[in-house]
């Protein structure tokens, strides 16, 4: 059997978090054997939580770490940089959150060095590891929906974030539309040729303030023909809103909201049934673990990564491009 990944993560907020705890008990084949944070309270706190023996507040100290071959890179996205070139250096293998970074010429460089320093590099969009959605690929994949016609996503956070991280996140689309961009590309195994939103404030006056939005619609079209729709709000006092359905010449496959439970109690006023998850770490949280599963498996392969680093830079390129339409009220044409 192959040695285990020994994995530093870089980065010990809420993302950080959830990698390194999985990583740490729920991910086999793997260990965590150092933490590294600008907060070193933060770095400190993770790691005894977890056993770590290895606590920095200087990114570089952790993967200049004999015992680490591996990186995750949780970072906000303006470090992504630098962190990840610094690994691709010591022929670390690496795995980061999306986005990789805000600009595309960064993006080309960090792939095009991966590739020259020949180490593996993954780029983390969960919801790609998400069972249902898994299921619904595998079906359109296998002609279960005939030839695509529409596809259509609703994603809808049931927490805003903290004003403070609205100027650093890249705003809706780059931190949160961008999974559902994603989610068009997985779903239908097209790319996008051009896009087409409409956006606004309509949550908290907080995101105007940073000159970003909290609301959007956005309409696609894809190379194979086909049209996707998504809709967007950084707030659903409901619960966590996430659903997908593809349509096609022959079927339809949809994926429905999870719920705290599936007890449904019935009275004379009507059924009552559970709310839906609390929030994405709540929803996504079999994803995570198979998503640092797979890159794991995948590595002590020897195969190539599921989400690659053109998988990343597609994903930031519609996203910028539906900032764009946002902004100029315009159709924007890919490519």
């Amino acid at each position: 059997m192959a040695s285990k990944l020994r994995c530093a993560v870089i980065g010990a907020g809420r993302i950080g978090q959830i990698h390194a705890t999985n990583i740490a008990q729920r991910v086999a084949g793997a260990e965590l054997v150092a933490v590294a944070d600008v907060r070193l309270d933060a770095a400190r706190d993770l790691a005894a939580r977890l056993n770590v023996p290895n606590v920095y507040a200087d990114y570089r100290e952790a993967i200049a770490l004999a015992s680490v071959d591996t990186v995750v890179v949780c970072t906000p996205t303006s470090t992504h940089y630098d962190v990840i070139m610094a690994a691709a250096a010591r022929g670390l293998r690496i795995f980061t959150e999306k986005p990789v970074d805000l600009d595309l010429a960064k993006i080309d460089a960090i792939i095009a060095e991966v590739a020259r320093r020949k180490v593996p590099f993954m780029v983390g969009f969960q919801r790609r590891y998400d069972p249902d959605f898994a299921r619904m690929r595998a079906v359109v994949r296998d002609g279960g929906v005939g030839a695509v016609h529409v596809v259509r996503i609703t994603s809808r956070d049931a927490v805003p974030p903290p004003e403070s991280f609205i100027p650093t996140s890249g705003g809706l689309f780059l931190d949160m539309t961008i999974h559902d961009l994603d989610m068009v590309r997985f779903l239908t195994g097209s790319e996008v040729a051009g896009v087409y939103a409409k956006a606004t404030v309509l949550v908290d006056p907080m995101f105007a303030r940073a000159g970003d939005v909290d609301t959007a619609v956005i309409t696609l079209t894809l190379e194979n023909g086909a049209l996707a729709c998504i809709d967007n709000s950084r707030k659903a006092v409901y619960g966590q809103d996430q659903r997908a359905e593809v349509f096609g010449s022959s079927g339809m496959v949809s994926s429905a909201n999870h719920v705290i439970d599936r007890v449904v109690r019935a009275d004379e006023a009507g059924s009552h049934g559970s709310r839906l998850m609390s929030f994405f770490p709540e929803r996504y949280a079999d994803a995570y673990r198979l998503e640092m599963q797979a890159f794991v498996d995948l590595v002590q392969a020897g195969r190539p990564m599921d989400v690659t680093g053109h998988d990343g830079r597609q994903a930031v390129a519609i996203a910028l491009a539906v900032q764009q339409s946002a902004r100029d009220g315009r159709f924007v044409q890919l490519g």
